[in-house]
Order: C-alpha cells, then structure tokens, then sequence
C-alpha cells in the first residue's frame, strides 16, 4: 500500500541539512555568561559520508568561528547566510568513511527568525531556554539540521552556580570551581537537532522516582500551583505505558520557565511550559499529556521529513482524548464529534499527510490527525488498535518514520484493505464524514 509520498517532493526547509554525511554523536562543551548572554563554545562531531563527499555544510548562526579541525587538523571553511562550509582535507571521502569535525566559536546567541517567531536560544528574564522546532538548533550549535539525522548527545554547560541548568538526557557530573558550576548531561538515545535542549534558571526540583523518574522543574514563587497541576503526571505515564508500550527514555522533567510561553514545547524526555500554563486548577492538563506523550510520538519515534507532523501532533493531540478518558472526564468518541463538528466548519484546504510548511503547526492538523486515528480504532476496534500502537512504538523505537510505514504497518490489523479508509483521511483535502468516527462514544476498559 503506497498511498502517500509516492515521489521526492521538495523538503519543507530546502535551506537546513546536508543530505551528504550523518553525524553520529554530538560533543558539546559551552560557557555561558547569562547576564551579557554570551556563548564559547566548543561542538566536537562525529560523523559518517552518505555519498562521495569533499566539503560537508553545518547549520549554524551568527557566532564568530575562531577556529575548525577536520581530524583534529585545521581545515578550510566558510560562514556566511547561517551556513558553515567545511572543506575536507585530501581527496573527497568515499562513502560510509568516518571524519571527525571540531568547531570553537563564540558569541550572542540568538533566535532563529522563522513564521513562528524566534525558534532556538532564548534569553528569559533571568535565565534562558531552547526551544528549537523545527528549524532552531543552529541558534547555539553547528549541527545538521535535518530531523531524520539522530545522533547521541553529550552536553556540557558551563554557568553561574546560582542557577539549574537541565538539559537532555542523564545527568553525568555536575562540578563547581569559584562562582560557576559545570553540568555535564549525556543523551545516549539518537536525537534529532530540533529536540536537543539547555534550560536554565534559578529552579527547584522535586519529583519520583517509579516507574521512571519523572522530575519537576520550577521556580518557588509558584511551587504549590506546579506541584497540583503536574501531580498526575505518574498516572499519565501508567496509562500511556499500557497503551503505547514502554516509556523509551530513562526518565521524564518537565521544566515549568519562570516567564510566559505561547506554547509548551517538547524536547527528547523533557517538556517546557511558561508560567501561564499553570493556574493551580489544572486548567492546562491536556498540554501536559500532550507533551508526555510526544516522548513516544515525536522523540523515540520521529518523522524522516516535516511534511510527516501529524505522526508527532495527531498520535499527541489523541493522546489528551485517551487520557481523559483514563481520568473520567469525557470519552474520546465525546472528544471526536465535537471535534469533527468545529473542523467541518473550518476551510478544507490541506492533505494532512502534506499539508505545507504555513500549515506545519495548524490547529487543525492536530485536530484532524487525532480524528483520523480514533476513526482507525474504530475500524479496527480497541484489541487491534492498541496492538497496532504498540508495534508502531517497538519496531521504530528511537528512529525514524513516515506516513506510509503506519499505513502498511495498520493494514497487518485489518482484514479488509485500509487504501479506501487512508486516502480520504490523508491524501485529500475534504473532511471525511463523521459516520467513520462512530455516532456513540466508545471508551477503554480501563
């Protein structure tokens, strides 16, 4: 079954990522002055040729570059328009060849200017935070950008001792030397540039410990509202363990920023919220399943191109409808219905499996995708459509994915062809009819 990108169309962001090499692990060591927000840095990269390959191109923003090694010798290179040009020595590498690249820079960090805003590198009104999708890693390391590109992490911050500094996964050393501190994280599961995150600011920490650590983040001034509105947090992860398979990572911290988010954003085992996310009454709680859930769909699982987004915001726009039913706060079929009665009055005017960059992080992207796997549940019932999520997590676990490797994977739980039930729901721009999603709700046995 090949319903969807049956071609090569054009990348959503033509400019980010050299399909040429792979990097295989990231090495970052950074010293951070919060006050004049001011970055030295160094990123070590290994990497691997795709192809014959000469010159190799990074993604990276307005730092001065005061030295680049190829092989732990200086190279050539260039870095104008966010692009670092790096001329490998001798003869073009051959395919499959290893090289190592090392970049010494320093400067401003800065966001990176995108439709959505300023993406990346943040200054916070005492502290700073990342977060970068899709196109915001090169505002603080030269990287490919390219979310099919994962690799593992080590990350290394340098800052004043006052403040927390979290970033990906676990944390290896933590040493102090005068009035700063070093905290060294390593992310031993790939991770794509876009997810790879540094927080910092004057924070305190709680959490638990089972069944993975989950760890809250936070400023003391709203201690009591963050510690009501995350405390569900540990039943949030029981439930989507029994639903979606094993938590990938080693542990889970949600960083609640000391200013105002538009949005909560989620990096690989780490989501962060702004003060306006929390209100004490657990307002915002849907967002907080939402993002526990992209640990599964998003992180471990993350899609080969952007035009794929519905596989991370439709399984995590689902999973606040699976976890309101969990709760006893609506079914998803309640959540469905009046969901297909507010789209189906909304323009009709995108392909869900491809729906262009202006409409990467539309609402109704989100909205649609989730209604598109609740009428796949009910096709092909609660037994098969758990299993079927189940599989999909083990068998890409901490890879990459695409819309056609869900739909052949989903036709193995069917017993009549699924082309005729995908193709309205991903290739076409009307709204399938509302009959597909049931006209009763329908709830797990929990």
């Amino acid at each position: 079954m090949n319903l969807v990108h049956q071609t090569s169309p054009r990348p959503y962001f033509p400019e980010h990522g050299d399909p040429a090499f792979r990097v295989e692990r990231y090495d970052l060591t950074l010293d951070y002055r919060i006050g004049p927000n001011r970055l030295a840095g160094i990123a070590r990269l290994s990497a691997v040729t795709n192809e014959p390959v000469g010159r190799i191109a990074l993604d990276f923003g307005a730092f001065k570059v005061t030295a680049v090694l190829v092989d732990g010798a200086p190279a050539h290179y260039t870095h104008r328009q966010d692009k670092l040009r790096v001329v490998l020595p001798g003869a073009p590498l051959p395919a499959e060849t290893g090289f190592a690249v090392e970049v010494h820079y320093t400067g401003n960090p800065r966001p990176v200017h995108s439709r959505w805003g300023g993406l990346g590198w943040e200054q916070l009104t005492d502290g700073s935070l990342v977060t970068s999708q899709p196109i915001g890693a090169p505002s603080w390391f030269p990287c490919n950008d390219r979310p099919s590109d994962k690799a593992v992490y080590r990350i290394s911050v340098t800052t004043a001792s006052p403040y927390e500094v979290i970033a990906n996964g676990e944390l290896i050393d933590r040493s102090h030397a005068a009035s700063t501190t070093t905290w060294v994280y390593e992310q031993a599961e790939p991770m794509a540039s876009y997810l790879a995150t540094v927080q910092i600011g004057r924070y305190r920490r709680s959490g638990t410990v089972a069944p993975v650590p989950l760890n809250l983040v936070f400023p003391s001034r709203i201690a009591d509202q963050v510690q009501h509105d995350f405390a569900r947090q540990e039943q949030m992860l029981a439930v989507f363990t029994r639903l979606f398979g094993p938590y990938p990572f080693t542990a889970y911290t949600a960083v609640v920023v000391g200013d105002e988010l538009e949005i909560p954003v989620e990096a690989q085992g780490i989501s962060v919220f702004g003060t306006n996310h929390v209100d004490g009454a657990r307002g915002s709680e849907r967002l907080v399943a939402h993002e526990l859930a992209h640990q599964w769909f998003g992180n471990s699982l993350t899609l080969a191109t952007w035009r794929d987004i519905w596989l991370h915001e439709g399984f995590a726009a689902y999973a606040e409808w699976l976890w309101s039913e969990a709760a006893g706060e609506g079914a998803a079929g309640d959540h469905a219905l009046r969901s297909h009665r507010r789209l189906a009055a909304l323009p009709q005017d995108f392909a869900l499996a491809d729906p262009g960059v202006r409409r990467l992080f539309d609402d109704r992207v989100y909205k649609r995708g989730a209604l598109t796997l609740h009428a796949l549940r009910c096709r092909l019932g609660d037994q098969s459509f758990f299993a079927l999520l189940h599989e999909w997590t083990a068998a890409h676990r901490h890879g990459s994915v695409r819309t056609e490797d869900f739909v052949r994977l989903s036709s193995r739980y069917s017993p009549e062809p699924l082309e005729g039930f995908f193709s309205p729901w991903l290739c076409g721009p009307a709204l399938p009819s509302a009959d597909q999603i049931g006209t009763t709700s329908t709830r797990v046995s929990w």
